[in-house]
Formats: structure tokens, C-alpha cells, sequence
């Protein structure tokens, strides 16, 4: 985990996600607007079956791509917190595979605060997905 301030939460782990650890992170009394996106991994893609995700990540870059997308967000939003999480490894059906929490003082911010990190996540950070179907496996994209 890196926690360079108080306001930004970054975690690139092979171990499960905590929801709760995110939401205990960004909240804070002067904000009204928590925000949350929590990314599964699903059964079905272009409808194909999918048995289940594997992750990989060059993980210095992408802690660090991770911290940037937490303070470009916090500045063009005003957002109070981020944090901002992703597995790596194998990953089954329904598991958490990525979790965003932004915080603030009104609801707008948070909202698009949230947005903006997800995507940018998706942009910019070394993280590869791999799928596995009945039939075989390939890699998605280069990006999450």
C-alpha cells in the first residue's frame, strides 16, 4: 500500500479488495459526496462465456500511474480522498477485480471525480487482462 499523503490510497494486490477499506479511507465529516465504482469480473463478454480473468500489472509503473490519475483527480475535481484499488492474479467469477472511492463536498464532483479515475485507470496504467474461455484464452488489450 502506498499512502504518500493523507488523501490518496493506492493498492495494487493479488489479494482480495476491501470495499469497506476504501470507504473508511475517503470519508471524512465536511464531505456529503462519497462516490464508489466497484468493477466484477462477469460470466459473459460479447456473448461468450468466461470462466475467469487473470490480471498482470508492471507494478512500479502502474503504482505510480495510479498515484498521478488519484492527484489529477483530486485537483481538477476538488475531491477530498481517492483511493483507488486493483487485483492482480487469477480472478473468478464475481470477484472484485478494481475498486474507485472519491470523496467530497458535494455530489457532482464525486460522481465525476469517480468517472475520471476508472477511465483514466483504463488509459494509462500497465495492467493486462487475460480471458479464459471454454474454448481457449487471449489477451484483451493492452489496458484493463
Amino acid at each position: 500500500m502506498d499512502k504518500p499523503d493523507v488523501h490518496h490510497d493506492i493498492l495494487l494486490s493479488d489479494q482480495p479488495l476491501s470495499l469497506d477499506q476504501c470507504r473508511d479511507f475517503v470519508a471524512h465529516p465536511s464531505c456529503g459526496g462519497l462516490c464508489f465504482f466497484v468493477g466484477t469480473i462477469r460470466d459473459l463478454n460479447l456473448g461468450e462465456t468466461v470462466t475467469h480473468l487473470e490480471f498482470e500489472a508492471y507494478a512500479p509503473m502502474a503504482i505510480k500511474e495510479m498515484r498521478k490519475i488519484a492527484v489529477a483527480a483530486r485537483e481538477k475535481f476538488g475531491l477530498h480522498a481517492v483511493a483507488l484499488y486493483h487485483r492482480t492474479g487469477d480472478l473468478a467469477i464475481g470477484d472484485v477485480a478494481v475498486i474507485v472511492a472519491v470523496s467530497s463536498v458535494h455530489r457532482k464532483p464525486a460522481f465525476e471525480g469517480c468517472e475520471f479515475v476508472i477511465d483514466e485507470l483504463k488509459k494509462h496504467v500497465p495492467i493486462w487482462k487475460k480471458e479464459f474461455r471454454p474454448d481457449g484464452s487471449h489477451w484483451l488489450n493492452a489496458r484493463p
